[in-house]
Formats: structure tokens, C-alpha cells, sequence
């Protein structure tokens, strides 16, 4: 009977070791890749966007084999675009779940807010559509992102402005609460006025501002040729239809905050005509372009928007850093990084001394539910 027994408990025991070293070796066939972005709140159409775009390359180099062998599993933290939640998803997924690697976040606040901490733990993070200019300065070296900045973007629409369109006088209305919206502001009055131009407006709302009213009454008064309106596509729907309702009738131009389906449902007729930079345009005719768009609209039933743009090209390059790198150790994939060129969805993609993608830039045109690429903008 103690014979049974003890043969018993060795099987069982044997059983366990056999059922642990399965999981190890499950662990050790898996590269685990951390994501952070707003799947609720204010924000949700970007953070979800970019989620999908990542989850699509994923879902396509794991059928081809995945990295050096090894399946990539994307851990996806909704932080509502909140700085605090960022930094707790971030914790999260660094010391819990063992992420190598954090693609995002997504909005500009929110990877400040992060990107010293992925230098501080070695962790590299690549924030996909974060265009700020001070999040790589602040997140020291292990912090890249995969667009390009809020300054490019003002200097993109002076210059188009000023040469394309040939207007002569322009109005800034800005969040005073986004750094986002102030950096473009600030680099579109500063080029505009480089080249001829005159900003005879420059006004500011606090976020979370509502009724904009006493701004674009002077706006109405001044009569400005363009009216530049750098904030996210909720907020620029409103200040577009008071200021229709106002009987402003100036071109409105925007950044790549303005890109969401969203814009049109809430800004309707008022920003029909208005014009916004952007990463790349999803009626693009090249190859690369196609072939995505095909794919994301087989598995999500919907156009992609340059937020899963971005974040698929994002996350083929953080990939590729990890594959050339020959390893998971942040600091090799970090090195890795900095050497990665590649061409894909949104252009051919490198990094500048500063971490940030060097890219072209895409003039967008809103008309409803069917946007047209009027433009492309070199660097």
C-alpha cells in the first residue's frame, strides 16, 4: 500500500515539474510588448485606433513566424489620456507583466508624462502619434516616437498658407492647457510671420472651455483669411460651428488632432472645405498604403485613420529594432532603434538625432465622411 502510495506521489510530482516546464518554455517563446492609450474618455477614437493598428502587425508577423522565432503578445493599458493613469499603466506593465518594450502612450500629455520613467528602468518606449517635441528631450535616450512634432506641423500649415493658398493674414485660437495645441500655435504664428505673414489674432480658451464666444467675436471683427484651430477633433467640431454660426467665413486649418470620424459628426457642414495636416491619407494609391488599408478593413470592417497608421508602422519598427538587436535586453533594443530605416504606411520612416521620425506630411481636405488629399509636404 506504501509502495502505491509513494509511486503515486512521485507521479504526481513529476506531473507538476512536466506542466511547470511547459509554461516556462511557453514564457520563454513569447515576447511581451507593452501598448498605453485612451480606450475610454474623451480621447477613445485615437487610443482605439492605434490599439487595432498595433494589434494588425502583430497579428501579421506572428502568422509569418513572429521576432527571432518567438510570438509578440501586445499588453494594451487604457490611461484615458490621463498623465497619472499613464504612469500606473506603465508601472503595470514593467514590473507585473515584464513588457521589454511600451509602444506608446498616445497623446502628447501622457507621454511626458511616462518618458522619463522608461529611461530610468531601460525599458524603450516609442510613442506613435505623441508629437510634443519635448517628450524625447525629457525621456532622455530610451524614448523615440514614430511621428513627426507638434513644431513641424505649425511650420507645415504657415508655409502652405502663406505659399500654396496665398493668404496673407491669419487668427491662432488655442487651448491654453494643451501643450499639443501651444506648440503648434506658437511655430505656426512664428513661421508665418517669417515669411510675410501677419497673425493679427492670437487668442487662447482654457481646456475644457466650451463656449468660445468673446474669442471670435474680435476674430469676426479682425476678418482674418485663415483661421488656425490647433486642438483635438472634439474641441475644433464646436469652435467650428460657433464660428459659423458667428459668420466667420475664413479658411480653418488644423493639425493631426483633427483626425477623427468623429469631426465631421460633431463640426458637420461647419468644416466642410477645412484643411488639416496629417501623417498619411488612407485613399493613398501606394502599394504599402493599399495593402494596409485592405488588411485593416478585412479585420475591423472600417477605414483606418492615420492613428492606426501610425501605430502599425510604429510598432514594425520597435519589432525590428528588437529583431536586429538579436535580443530583449532594453538597451541592445535601444541602440537597435536608433539604426532602423524602413519603408511602410506612412513613408519611409528614420530617426532624427533626437529620437523623432523624420517623415512627409499629408494636406488634408475635410468633405464629410469622404476626406481628399489635396497635398504632400516633404521635410
Amino acid at each position: 500500500m506504501k509502495k502505491k502510495l509513494v509511486a503515486c506521489v512521485i507521479a504526481g510530482a513529476m506531473a507538476i515539474t512536466t506542466l511547470v516546464g511547459c509554461g516556462n518554455k511557453s514564457n520563454e517563446d513569447i515576447i511581451k510588448i507593452g501598448g498605453i492609450g485612451p480606450l475610454t474618455g474623451t480621447a477613445s477614437t485615437y487610443g482605439q485606433s492605434v490599439k487595432e493598428g498595433a494589434d494588425l502587425y502583430v497579428e501579421e508577423i506572428n502568422n509569418a513566424g513572429g521576432v527571432s522565432g518567438k510570438q509578440i503578445e501586445l499588453i494594451f493599458e487604457d490611461d484615458q489620456a490621463e498623465p497619472n493613469s499613464a504612469i500606473q499603466a506603465f508601472n503595470k506593465l514593467v514590473d507585473n507583466d515584464k513588457v521589454v518594450a511600451v509602444l506608446g502612450p498616445v497623446t502628447s500629455g501622457a507621454a511626458t508624462a511616462v518618458a522619463p520613467n522608461a529611461t530610468d528602468k531601460q525599458i524603450p518606449l516609442i510613442t506613435p502619434t505623441g508629437t510634443e517635441p519635448n517628450i524625447t528631450r525629457v525621456g532622455g535616450e530610451f524614448v523615440f516616437r514614430g511621428c513627426f512634432v507638434d513644431s513641424f506641423q505649425g511650420e507645415i500649415l504657415a508655409k502652405y498658407a502663406k505659399e500654396n493658398l496665398g493668404k496673407k493674414t491669419a487668427a491662432v485660437l488655442y487651448n491654453s492647457g494643451s501643450d499639443y495645441s501651444k506648440g503648434i500655435a506658437e511655430s505656426f504664428k512664428k513661421d508665418f510671420e517669417a515669411t510675410g505673414g501677419n497673425v493679427i489674432e492670437y487668442l487662447s480658451y482654457n481646456d475644457k472651455e466650451t463656449d468660445y464666444n468673446a474669442q471670435l467675436t474680435k476674430i469676426k471683427s479682425s476678418n482674418p483669411d485663415v483661421l488656425v484651430l490647433p486642438d483635438y477633433y472634439n474641441v475644433v467640431g464646436l469652435i467650428a460651428s460657433q464660428a459659423r454660426d458667428k459668420g466667420i467665413t475664413s479658411q480653418l486649418l488644423g493639425g493631426d488632432g483633427w483626425e477623427s470620424q468623429e469631426l465631421a459628426t460633431i463640426g458637420k457642414d461647419a468644416v466642410k472645405g477645412a484643411l488639416y495636416i496629417n501623417h498619411y491619407y488612407a485613399g493613398d494609391k501606394e502599394e504599402n498604403v493599399k495593402k494596409f488599408g485592405d488588411s485593416y478593413k478585412a479585420k475591423y470592417k472600417k477605414d483606418p485613420d492615420a492613428f492606426a497608421a501610425l501605430a502599425y508602422d510604429t510598432m514594425k519598427v520597435l519589432l525590428k529594432g528588437i529583431e536586429d538587436a538579436k535580443s530583449t535586453d532594453g538597451v541592445a533594443i535601444k541602440e537597435a532603434l536608433k539604426k532602423v530605416e524602413i519603408n511602410s504606411v506612412t513613408g519611409n520612416i528614420k530617426f532624427n538625432d533626437e529620437r523623432s521620425a523624420i517623415k512627409t506630411a499629408s494636406i488634408i481636405k475635410v468633405d464629410g465622411d469622404k476626406n481628399q488629399l489635396v497635398d504632400k509636404i516633404n521635410p
